[in-house]
């Protein structure tokens, strides 16, 4: 069997590269790196399918010193030490540099095993990791590496690189294509900045085709590109950084009132499958967002999500978009939110003290009380309901914790207490 076209048609030079103009670009600081010979210790973060491995292979095959190349899902404690073990033998004369692929998978020991050496220079170390590198490298490693983040290819800058995939592939099974005006667009659109995807999309696209007459071109068109490509598109890897940054951005379009946007991220979540997570953010938005603004929504959106998981996806969709749409659009308040934080603040700084004599749960006084009685004053025995006493502690009497939110529901209640309580 043969290689993934993605393999076959690897880059060479960095002018080849698509995207990441930000740092090959004419005159951008990694390019001047790479083109001094004078590598650092560098660790490449960003999506899969941007290039990473790509350069570092580039970098790699480029350099004098010996190449070791190890990936961080497979490799163990016992590969790192043979790779040391060669140092200062007529292998490695000019020491070695070591390309280590998903570095994220290394563990902490794993990681502190190469640091005298990359810190020496005895080893060069090239990383590659999909995740964020200050939260899955060890500090040491990172003091002294040098991070560049590369980002996913636009569509735009992704066509180059999608015609080379069907010259190869042309050149490759002496045929000719005829490519449906639009297709070129729709796979660069549909791989979603992944350049790997993009071009295998190209070879299923190709051997998804009707095998044309002698002499014919062959067909490739938008419908089956659709058929191939259905959810080619979304990035959701559960242990990902990707993952919470769709929920993140699926509560924020919410929180900031942005139905078109809530909605897209709603889709992206439940076409991965994801029920629970976008119930879950569903939940909190409606009472830490809306909360006291519209205290009705807690509860409509409760039975949405009870629908929800009640019929199952597909069908879990439509309460789920009604109910997005309503929390996006309703007003907004965080009040009640904002004052537990302030409460729990106290709470967590032991500013907190005996629960008031008249609201004790005890109708008898020890022989020791020097208040006798609970005179606890029952609030419906009262003019409407309320009579002014105390209820915090005696040392946070004074506190203030909940600020009533300029929307109408919460200042119509600010409005009435106010009336009552003069």
């Amino acid at each position: 069997m043969s290689s993934p076209l993605a393999d076959r048609i690897r880059p060479k030079t960095l002018d080849e590269l698509a995207g990441q103009k930000h740092l090959f670009g004419e005159g951008a600081a990694l390019r001047n790196i790479i083109e001094s010979g004078n590598i650092p210790n560098l660790i490449f973060y960003g999506p899969s399918g941007t290039g990473k491995t790509t350069v570092a292979r580039m970098i790699a095959g480029a350099t004098k010193k010996r190449l070791h190349i190890l990936n961080g899902t497979s490799a163990s404690l016992s590969d790192v030490k043979d790779v040391i073990a060669e140092l200062g033998t007529i292998a490695a004369p000019n020491g070695l540099l070591l390309y280590l692929d998903e570095i994220q998978y290394f563990n902490k020991k794993q990681q502190q095993s190469l640091l005298q050496y990359i810190e020496n220079g005895d080893i060069t170390l090239i990383a590659s990791t999909t995740e964020n590198p200050y939260f899955y490298i060890y500090s040491a490693v990172l003091s002294r590496s040098t991070v560049f983040e590369f980002k996913h290819v636009s569509p735009e800058d992704a066509l180059p690189a999608i015609d080379r995939a069907f010259r190869f592939l042309q050149q490759e099974n002496g045929e000719t294509y005829e490519i449906e005006d639009g297709l070129r667009e729709y796979i660069a659109e549909a791989s979603g900045g992944d350049m790997r995807k993009a071009v295998n999309i190209c070879e299923m696209c190709v051997l998804g085709a009707p095998i044309p007459q002698p002499g014919q071109p062959r067909s490739l068109t938008l419908e089956r590109a659709g058929q191939i490509c259905a959810k080619t598109g979304a990035h959701y890897d559960k242990k990902g950084d990707e993952y919470y940054d769709l929920l993140s951005g699926f509560q924020k379009s919410m929180r900031g009132s942005d139905p078109d946007a809530a909605i897209h991220y709603l889709a992206r979540i439940l076409e991965a499958g994801d029920l629970i997570s976008a119930c879950r953010r569903l939940l909190v938005c409606a009472n830490e967002d809306v909360g006291l603004a519209y205290p009705m929504i807690i509860p409509i959106v409760k039975a949405a999500v009870d629908t929800a998981m009640q019929v199952g996806l597909p069908e879990a969709r439509i309460p789920l978009a009604n109910a997005v749409i309503l929390v996006s659009t309703s007003p907004k308040s965080n009040s009640a939110y904002l004052a537990y934080d302030k409460a729990a603040a106290d709470v967590r700084q032991g500013r907190a003290g005996p629960v008031p004599r008249q609201l004790q749960n005890k109708h008898y006084d020890g022989a020791d009380a020097q208040q006798k009685g609970q005179n606890y004053l029952y609030p419906h025995d009262y003019p409407n309901h309320w009579v002014r006493q105390q209820y915090l502690p005696d040392n946070l009497k004074d506190a203030v914790y909940y600020t009533p939110g300029e929307n109408k529901n919460e200042q119509a209640a600010k409005a009435y207490w106010e009336k009552i309580k003069q």
